[in-house]
């Protein structure tokens, strides 16, 4: 004990104890900050830091001044630059057998984040999270580097690691901000494109699985996980015009046909190699754009680590997937969208996420990002976990990535992915799996007020952009303002419309008189919502076949019968959507696999399917009244809706005044009709403007050579009449002349 005493005797009082230094060497001191870097004594200055692979360690000060650090072990080292007032700025020159190098110590710079971080983080207010979290690129008391952030309120430590400091957790321990669970530190020297994660030890002392960046700006190609430094905040945009165009337009009243793609299976390169975000605006822009639709929507492409999901498992929520490029390439994409007049739409997804051990799952060694309670956190159908939308901070980081999206990369408009699954803590779940309200009922609160605050956030932030719910169930309002009451989408997916007018479409036409309301019935809700139609990817895959397969007869008539379905839903009131391939009629299931099948565009049939989806869309811009009044009941009125015998509707469609209607007339059976009486809204010349059995679609060619004459003879409670022909399985627009 002696011995000992005389030791500590010995020692400097302004260097550190052993038990200090052996915490840094192990990485488990909690604060590393108050014992490396640059600190005030009272002799001086006292300098020390970590070099693990350095003989001799030496700080060489902006003055000239250099002071030699002593070797405490372990590549710990410390010394007094005696005499000085304040902590000066230097430089740390080391050296061994191998040669010497410089290097800046991270610990001798100040911190970047402030408390309005710490108190906006937890208030779950902060907006611009995505500016403070994450890695930055920066410069830092004339020192350039990367800034790195990371919210783990419950780690006992927390260290940046990746290829600038050979994944050694020992280098960059970070500070932690205890107001708020925000640890931090400034790399000096970290460049563009490098690698890193998070190393983190939880409370109790266990060392975690490398974790990616919540708030990572980009990402390896898979099967890598790390985050890589990006930037997103030095794009060339060319879009201003086209940005002060959207912000002053109603969406609801403008022209929306989406096609729905998947990025990775729309075509492939040589060799089956995913296109890049760059050979994607050479070939899908012109083609949308070609064929008339108004968006593209994009499914899921936030980084995810499985090709099969989709992506709606997202793990990097902050980027664009390396599958197709880098964040410039994704920009220019969206750029290149935009100056062809092409608005686009991310598919997001809030309700849930993976739980790979490099994600959000258990982040810092307990429930962070997702519920405690499996009951409300855990997803059973998908194995995935569901986020603690209660819990200011992760509904807050959910916010900031939406606007995040909106504006790095000039989003037009986010489709929320499973709100149903949000809204109702029973979803898919049996009694006893799910934990109630105190007073018993099913709904999620903490999702509803989530939803809320995003789509006010959304609307009031950028105005033009839109929102829009996937939502299967009769939840009341949910593009309903808030204000009274809804959630305050732009839009709802019409799933009902989807399933109903499916099925009535796989019915062979001699049985379909029985099931006549099942495209009716829709019209009794169309205007509770502002609705889209979708035809989306989840009907064409997991054994449901595609869209043509669905359609009943032999060959001639499936494509009949796809053709008149689609004239169907183009007269409906709503606006369109569509999945890729099912413009063609894409005859197999959509794999994500392989791309589509584009041989069959050599085929008439097909060719002609697609020139029909070019024409309806081209008539759905240019006939005010098939887009401007989508969601006002005034829009839209039965002429024939009770003809269950011969499956035959017809239907009006009205803008506002000067604008001419458009009359619908569908024939679901082969069984053409000659001298049909159709009620019209005016006497006069009608043009047929649109006929899915003409030979240019593919089609029988029957048909009414061009227009129809209307007489003031009052038929189904219209002021007019006309003797039309119905040609097999079709759907006839007219138009009135001038």
């Amino acid at each position: 004990m002696g011995h000992d005493a005389n030791i500590i005797a010995t020692r400097p009082c302004w260097q550190i104890s052993d038990a200090d230094v052996e915490a840094i060497l192990r990485a488990r001191h909690n604060d590393p900050f108050a014992i490396l870097g640059a600190h005030k004594v009272a002799q001086g200055v006292v300098i020390r830091a970590f070099a693990p692979h350095a003989e001799k360690l030496a700080a060489l000060i902006d003055d000239g001044e250099a002071v030699a650090l002593e070797a405490r072990g372990g590549g710990f080292f410390e010394g007094l630059a005696q005499g000085r007032t304040a902590p000066p700025r230097y430089r740390l020159e080391a050296s061994n057998a191998g040669g010497s190098w410089s290097f800046i110590d991270p610990y001798a710079l100040p911190p970047v984040l402030g408390e309005m971080d710490d108190y906006l983080l937890v208030e779950g207010t902060h907006r611009l999270l995505y500016q403070r979290l994450g890695a930055h690129l920066m410069r830092l008391e004339g020192v350039d580097g990367v800034h790195f952030a990371v919210w783990a309120p419950h780690a006992a430590r927390v260290s940046v690691v990746g290829d600038f400091n050979g994944w050694d957790g020992r280098l960059h321990q970070m500070r932690k901000r205890v107001d708020s669970g925000l640890w931090e530190i400034f790399a000096p020297d970290v460049i563009e494109g490098t690698a890193y994660k998070y190393e983190i030890i939880s409370r109790d002392g266990r060392l975690l699985p490398l974790k990616a960046d919540p708030v990572g700006f980009a990402g390896e190609l898979r099967p890598s996980t790390a985050s890589l430094v990006a930037r997103t905040d030095k794009f060339t945009w060319s879009d201003a015009d086209y940005l002060d165009h959207r912000r002053n337009g109603e969406a609801w009243r403008q022209p929306m046909t989406i096609l729905e793609a998947h990025l990775g299976s729309w075509r492939r390169g040589e060799g089956g190699r995913f296109l890049t975000y760059d050979e994607l605006a050479e070939q899908l822009i012109p083609y949308a754009v070609d064929l008339g639709f108004t968006h593209l929507e994009l499914m899921p492409i936030s980084e995810h680590p499985l090709d099969a999901s989709w992506g709606y498992q997202p793990i990097g929520l902050f980027a664009p997937t390396r599958r197709f490029g880098d964040p410039a390439g994704f920009a220019r994409f969206v750029d290149k969208a935009h100056a062809a007049g092409l608005a686009i739409i991310l598919d997001w997804v809030p309700a849930h996420f993976p739980t790979d051990v490099h994600g959000l799952a258990l982040f810092d060694g307990q429930p962070l990002y997702e519920h405690a309670d499996p009951r409300r956190g855990f997803h059973p159908d998908w194995n995935t976990a569901i986020y603690d939308f209660g819990r200011r901070e992760v509904a807050g980081f959910l916010a900031a990535n939406a606007l995040f999206w909106l504006d790095r990369y000039h989003i037009d408009g986010l489709r929320v992915d499973a709100v149903a699954s949000m809204l109702y803590l029973d979803y898919s779940r049996n009694p006893g799996e799910w934990l109630p309200n105190p007073d018993g009922s099913n709904d999620n609160r903490d999702a509803v007020g989530f939803l809320k605050r995003f789509n006010e956030l959304v609307y009031e932030t950028y105005p033009g952009v839109v929102t829009l719910a996937e939502e299967s169930t009769a939840w009341a309002g949910v593009s309903a303002p808030t204000s009274s009451g809804g959630l305050g989408f732009g839009f709802k997916w019409n799933m009902g419309f989807m399933h109903d007018t499916l099925e009535y479409m796989e019915i062979d036409p001699i049985h379909r008189r029985w099931h006549h309301d099942k495209m009716t019935f829709g019209l009794i809700y169309a205007f509770s919502e502002n609705f889209v139609l979708p035809l989306s990817h989840d009907e064409v895959t997991h054994g449901k076949g595609s869209l043509l397969s669905k359609m009943s007869g032999d060959d001639w008539q499936m494509f009949a019968n796809l053709r008149a379905y689609y004239g169907y839903m183009w007269g409906h009131p709503g606006k369109k959507l569509l999945f890729m391939g099912q413009e063609f009629a894409q005859r197999r299931e959509w794999s994500e696999e392989g791309e589509l099948d584009w041989r069959l565009l050599d085929a008439p049939a097909h060719k002609g399917v697609q020139t029909l989806i070019r024409d309806l869309n081209r008539l759905h811009r240019s006939l005010r009244a098939l887009h401007l009044r989508d969601s006002e009941p005034g829009c839209f009125a039965w002429i024939i809706g009770d003809d269950r015998d011969q499956s035959v509707f017809a239907f009006a469609r009205f803008g506002e005044a000067g604008d001419p209607p458009v009359v619908v007339i569908n024939n679901f059976t082969p069984e053409p009709r000659h001298n049909y009486t159709v009620g019209l809204p005016r006497a006069g010349i009608w043009r047929e403007f649109l006929n899915t059995d003409a030979t240019v679609y593919g089609g029988s060619g029957v048909g009414n050579f061009g227009s129809i004459t209307a007489r003031d003879v009052p038929a189904h409670g219209q002021p007019a009449s006309a003797q039309v022909t119905l040609p097999p399985l079709a759907t006839l627009y007219f138009v009135p002349e001038a």
